[in-house]
């Protein structure tokens, strides 16, 4: 790619900057972990999220429901961390589900409802959303800076025969993905075309994270230590 592809908020030359800077992911997703970590090399540390994720689905959009599981997660794991040690200066927090004629399809909690899953999902096209927050650190005693924001990517599959549904279910792959389903494994060879990131189907939409990353804010913080720690008694 030539400079002028790059997103201006994250060029090359800003990557160092944003390495240095204290970044927690508030996510145990491999996906997640591998994309920020070895992807982009980010060095973020790993510190799954406690949140429950018991929000009702029918008070929210979809776009809204993975955005504010996104930010609960962060800003649980934000306010733990903030209890012990000095403020990051960043938790990212995300949540991606698939979306089949407006019914979120999250992760399976059965075989039977994997198999139930693909066979909705058989033969059309669906979305999947990924909700991102952003939650910047602040001087101790001071609130956050929050941002967020959902990516959406159209999916189109195969027909499905029964008998290939059940053989992937027994494999075991789509137990704890998103529409019981993982596009980077056996289950893209379902997917006949995509519309929008990639990434975003694999659980986090890197190019969005690129742009919408504040890279000046970051540059100020540096590594742990910049924010002022909690007041000894």
């Amino acid at each position: 790619l030539v400079k002028a592809d790059w997103p201006q908020s994250i060029m090359l030359s800003d990557l160092n900057a944003v390495r240095a800077a204290h970044i927690i992911l508030a996510s145990s997703s491999p996906r997640r972990v591998d994309i920020l970590n070895n992807v982009m090399d980010l060095r973020a540390r790993v510190v799954p999220s406690t949140f429950e994720e018991d929000l009702v689905k029918a008070d929210y959009t979809p776009a809204g429901y993975v955005q504010e599981n996104a930010r609960q997660k962060a800003l649980e794991v934000y306010r733990r961390l903030c209890a012990a040690e000095a403020p990051p200066s960043l938790v990212i927090g995300a949540d991606t589900v698939v979306v089949a004629d407006d019914k979120i399809l999250e992760k399976p909690r059965s075989t039977e409802a994997a198999t139930v899953m693909l066979s909705e999902l058989s033969g059309r096209s669906h979305q999947v959303l990924t909700g991102v927050a952003l939650v910047y650190g602040a001087a101790y005693g001071a609130p956050p800076t929050e941002d967020s924001f959902a990516e959406m990517t159209e999916v189109d599959f195969a027909s499905l025969p029964p008998e290939l549904i059940d053989a992937y279910v027994a494999s075991g792959e789509p137990m704890d993905k998103a529409g019981s389903y993982g596009i980077q494994g056996m289950g893209g060879s379902f997917v006949t075309g995509i519309r929008g990131c990639y990434q975003n189907v694999v659980g986090f939409p890197l190019h969005r994270f690129c742009t919408r990353l504040d890279v000046d804010r970051l540059r100020r913080s540096g590594r742990a230590g910049s924010m002022e720690s909690p007041p000894v008694s």
